[in-house]
């Protein structure tokens, strides 16, 4: 079947998937609001678990004394969190979760239509960032790239395209990500590409993958499983996050990410209030928070997430690992989420029958 799901390359005025699990344990409040008469009103946030401490001195607490609020976490991966909306068994008003698993959010009626009138930053941020999955729901406060990480040394030759993948220098020296993973579905997109198709044909993926299915060491499901096997030289090259090549290079220093020339997928995290949230006005407060000049050059300094306020002037030394600035973000390649959780079922069924049987 041919489907036209890439959004072409992202025109905009100018993607951390993770994505990452970390775990359903609650943390304590973060501290309560020291302004203001009364209880402070209490936020509870559905997030990942990553750089807690970051996000608790930079995020949390400064919203808190200023809107005499008491933010409370709730922490997992995106399939757990959205999990326990589904059954309400949670009190949460904010919920943060990568645009496939918001799309399924969406597609269940989990989300208030958001007020944009009291998110003024979002007049702040890329195009691309202001209303990924539509007008009503909310932004995307990162958005990341998915490329190429390899190494130079031991690769045989330089990469410069997704179609790199395929030569016979990385034969039993690959990873790709399982198609149940965030960046999955993006492979399967390149496969049709590299195949020659302008839009995105089914058959022509598939058989691209099976025939790089012999190349292959393993289908990564967890980006540690990525980093672990590149650090003991089991492969050499593969997809991945570039916020992750931090760690590549902590293991193997002349690790290289590429983000090849027909283009990086875009990975994008969004934010959103739950519906039937009693404290809507505050979490949209707290999204433009976010969205602020100051929340989000902290955050791209310390290479917790790359910053989508295009108001932000980075030096070079502190853009590396993150994904930053007009000439990067404008060649992004983003999926079309709702065509992706139509036929991811399908798909998953199809990778296990044809390409890891």
């Amino acid at each position: 079947m041919k489907k036209k799901w890439i959004g072409g390359l992202i025109s905009v005025s100018l993607l951390g998937l993770a994505l990452a699990g970390c775990g359903t344990e609650k943390q304590e409040p973060s501290g309560t609001a020291s302004e203001g008469g009364g209880e402070p009103t209490k936020l509870v946030i559905s997030t990942w678990g990553f750089s807690e401490d970051f996000f608790k001195k930079e995020v949390y607490e400064p919203f808190e004394k200023r809107h005499h609020a008491r933010i409370v976490v709730e922490i997992g991966n995106n399939a757990e969190r959205l999990s326990k909306v589904k059954q309400g068994s949670s009190q949460v008003d904010l919920i943060y979760l990568s645009d496939y698993y918001a799309q399924q959010a969406i597609e269940a009626g989990l989300f208030e239509k958001i007020d944009r009138s009291r998110i003024p930053n979002i007049e702040q941020i890329y195009d691309i960032a202001k209303a990924p999955l539509g007008e009503e729901y909310g932004p995307a406060y990162t958005i990341g790239q998915l490329g190429i990480a390899y190494n130079p040394k031991t690769a045989g030759k330089e990469l410069k395209s997704w179609s790199d993948l395929w030569s016979p220098e990385l034969a039993k020296k690959l990873t790709l990500p399982s198609i149940t993973s965030t960046s999955g579905p993006m492979v399967l997109d390149a496969a049709s590409h590299v195949a020659g198709s302008s839009s995105f044909d089914e058959e022509q993926a598939f058989a691209k993958l099976k025939e790089l299915n012999p190349h292959v060491v393993k289908y990564y499901s967890k980006t540690s499983e990525f980093v672990n096997m590149f650090a003991q030289g089991e492969i050499v090259a593969g997809p991945i996050l570039e916020m992750y090549v931090k760690d590549l290079k902590a293991a193997v220093p002349d690790a290289k990410f590429i983000a090849p020339q027909e283009g990086a997928y875009a990975v994008i995290n969004t934010v959103n209030v739950v519906k039937g949230s009693k404290n809507k006005t505050l979490a949209e407060e707290f999204i433009n928070w976010h969205l602020s000049k100051e929340v989000q050059e902290k955050a791209a300094k310390a290479a917790v997430d790359s910053p989508v306020n295009k108001t932000l002037q980075l030096k070079p030394e502190e853009v590396q690992g993150i994904t930053y600035g007009i000439e990067v973000v404008e060649k992004l390649r983003m999926l079309d989420m709702k065509f992706v959780n139509e036929r991811l079922k399908a798909w998953t069924d199809r990778w296990n029958r044809e390409i890891t049987q």
